[in-house]
């Protein structure tokens, strides 16, 4: 069927709207289906008027403005997760990725994605069930095809009804495609500080964007794993880190990282362990922080350079007093029971009373 043609079986002017046609072809469907019409010719005409929306189709709609075809859309029914309230409105399940940096101290992250709806009209199946047996087949589900050479006669799945039997009719809400217009959104959403791994956020759509696609957010929340930091279940943050021996040694400040940036510690060379108040995690959720945990590791150089050699030599020297005995009563105390122990054994041995 021709263009022309397709636009006298439905009533229309070739400059007709794509909204006009729509109707048009709404209206001759509810008054030719073989349902409601028991006409002999309802089964025919119907295949017509279906043809000629097909053809109308093909060729392109009318670019004509079409204030209607707005309004419409701004009516369109709602999806099968729409809001009762707001009938575009969708709730969106996803996850989101934090840094343990941002599950601690709470951010704010820009969420954006697109939603493509079953359209409502026919389901998500790009076409219509009217009812009724299919025109094609007469019901049947399949036609006759011939051959080559005409030898012998097929009988092949009918197109028209994709072989079930039922007739059908093309989506005009869809063009057959099953899906609603792709919309994209577009939500700044506030993190709050302390929210652990697996956590379930909620995110009212009424916050997005108004030119944007209404939704409402589920998040799972997916904390990262660090490279420095392990997480106690009491918000408590442990850190290992190597540290220079020397300056062990020599009580030095360093540098050491939290979840706040880089923090000063003072060194003791009796110490190994330090803790930093509330400089980890929120115990809970919104809550005050847990402590910070840092192990150091002296290291030492596995191999001494000359110029360290010296000064080692220098600092044991530094150590001892004119006499070559230590300063520290420490030592003197041992030097002295190690002497005193080496005597009596050389006593044992020689059988000196």
């Amino acid at each position: 069927m021709d263009t022309d043609n397709a636009f006298a079986e439905l009533g229309l002017a070739p400059s007709a709207t794509e909204n006009e046609v729509k109707a048009a072809w709404r209206r001759l469907v509810s008054q030719w289906h073989p349902d409601r019409n028991d006409h002999s010719g309802a089964v025919a005409r119907m295949q017509r008027i279906n043809d000629a929306f097909r053809a109308i189709r093909r060729s392109g709609f009318s670019a004509a403005p079409d204030a209607a075809r707005h309004d419409e859309a701004r009516t369109a029914p709602p999806s099968a997760h729409a809001d009762s309230t707001d009938p575009q409105r969708r709730t969106v399940n996803r996850k989101i990725r934090l840094t343990l940096e941002e599950a601690a101290t709470g951010c704010t992250k820009v969420l954006q994605g697109k939603l493509t709806d079953n359209c409502a009209t026919c389901a998500g199946l790009g076409y219509l069930l009217p009812g009724g047996a299919c025109a094609c087949c007469e019901g049947s589900g399949e036609v006759r095809q011939a051959t080559w050479f005409g030898w012998v006669n097929a009988r092949t799945p009918c197109e028209a009804c994709a072989g079930g039997g039922q007739a059908r009719m093309p989506c005009p809400d869809c063009d057959e495609t099953g899906k609603q217009e792709t919309r994209r959104y577009k939500i700044s959403v506030r993190i709050p500080h302390g929210v652990r791994h697996g956590d379930l956020l909620h995110v009212d759509g009424r916050r997005t964007r108004a030119d944007q696609a209404p939704v409402d957010l589920n998040l799972r929340v997916e904390v990262l794993k660090h490279e420095f930091f392990e997480l106690d279940g009491d918000g408590t943050v442990r850190c290992e880190m190597p540290v220079d021996g020397f300056a062990w040694i020599a009580n030095r400040s360093i540098s050491v990282p939290t979840l706040s940036g880089l923090q000063p510690l003072q060194l003791s060379r009796d110490r190994l362990a330090y803790r930093l108040k509330q400089h980890g995690f929120p115990v809970e959720r919104r809550g005050s922080r847990g402590d910070h945990l840092v192990t150091v590791q002296p290291i030492f150089p596995e191999r001494l350079s000359t110029d360290q050699d010296i000064l080692l030599d220098q600092l044991i020297a530094a150590s001892s007093d004119l006499h070559g005995q230590p300063t520290d009563e420490r030592l003197r105390d041992w030097n002295r029971h190690l002497r005193a122990w080496d005597k009596g054994r050389r006593k044992r041995d020689t059988g000196t009373a």
